[in-house]
C-alpha cells in the first residue's frame, strides 16, 4: 500500500476505528513504518479519540443528590443544553489535538539529528551497542548483514525487553549491499534490551533464520 492508496481507503481513519480488513491492516501498519506523514496523523487521532474518551467518561465521584434535583439534572439531557455542551467539548478537543498536531507535524518537517546504532546480525549478547532517545522518540538502526546471493528479500522482527514481538519489516536483498538503515518510529518505549531477529526468503520462498544481534535502549528524561 503507497500513500495514495492510503488516502483513498482514509485507511487513517478505518484503521482507528478498527474498520480494516486483515490484509488492509496488515499492508497499513507495514506502510505506516514507510510514511511519516500517514504515522503523525494515526498518532493525533489516536490522541484526540483518548481525550474524547476521558472527556466524555463518566466522573467516579459519588455525591448524595436530593431526588428533588432530578428535574434540574434532567434538563442537561434536553437538546437545548445538550447539543451546546457537545459542541463546545468538540471545540475544545480540537484546539488542543490541533496545537498538538501542528508541533508534531512541525517537528517531523524539521531537521534534526536521530539516536542511531549500528548492529552486526549474527553479534548477540551482553555489551551491545547503546541509543539514548528522549521518551516517544525514534531512533535509527543501522543494520550489516552478511551478504549472500541466496536471497530475494530480508525479514526484521524486533522484540522489547519482555521478548514480545514490536514491529515486522520485509526488505529486499540488494545485490552487493551489506548495510541497512531502519528507521524506528516513535513511541512509548521502555528501556531495556531490544533484540533483532533477521530472516533470509530464498526465490523459492524458503525462510532462513540468519542470525540475532541486540542494543540497549536508555530513556533519557
Amino acid at each position: 500500500m503507497d500513500h495514495s492508496d492510503a488516502v483513498r481507503l482514509k485507511a487513517t481513519e478505518r484503521y482507528l476505528l478498527n474498520e480494516l480488513d486483515t490484509d488492509q491492516l496488515d499492508q497499513f501498519e507495514e506502510h505506516l513504518f514507510d510514511c511519516p506523514e500517514c504515522a503523525v496523523d494515526v498518532r493525533a487521532g489516536a490522541m484526540f479519540l483518548e481525550q474524547a474518551k476521558n472527556q466524555l467518561a463518566p466522573s467516579t465521584d459519588t455525591v448524595p443528590v436530593k431526588k428533588t434535583t432530578r428535574s434540574a439534572w434532567s434538563s442537561w439531557l434536553r437538546p437545548a443544553f445538550a447539543i451546546p455542551a457537545l459542541a463546545l467539548l468538540i471545540v475544545v478537543i480540537g484546539y488542543q489535538n490541533l496545537v498538538t498536531f501542528s508541533a508534531t507535524r512541525q517537528a517531523l518537517h524539521r531537521p534534526q539529528v536521530m539516536p542511531w546504532a549500528s548492529v552486526n546480525v549474527g553479534t548477540w549478547g551482553a555489551g551491545g551497542p547503546v541509543i539514548e532517545a528522549k521518551p516517544g522518540q525514534g531512533f535509527l538502526l543501522f543494520v550489516r548483514i552478511p551478504p549472500d546471493n541466496a536471497y530475494l528479500s530480508y525479514a526484521a522482527d524486533l522484540y522489547n525487553p519482555a521478548g514480545k514481538l514490536e514491529w515486522s519489516l520485509a526488505f529486499p536483498a540488494n545485490a552487493g549491499q551489506d548495510q541497512w538503515p531502519l528507521q524506528v518510529p516513535g513511541s512509548n518505549w521502555q528501556a531495556g534490551t531490544y533484540t533483532l531477529k533477521v530472516r533470509g526468503t530464498t526465490p523459492a520462498g524458503d525462510s532462513k533464520d540468519l542470525g540475532r544481534t541486540s542494543f540497549d535502549l536508555q530513556i533519557r528524561r
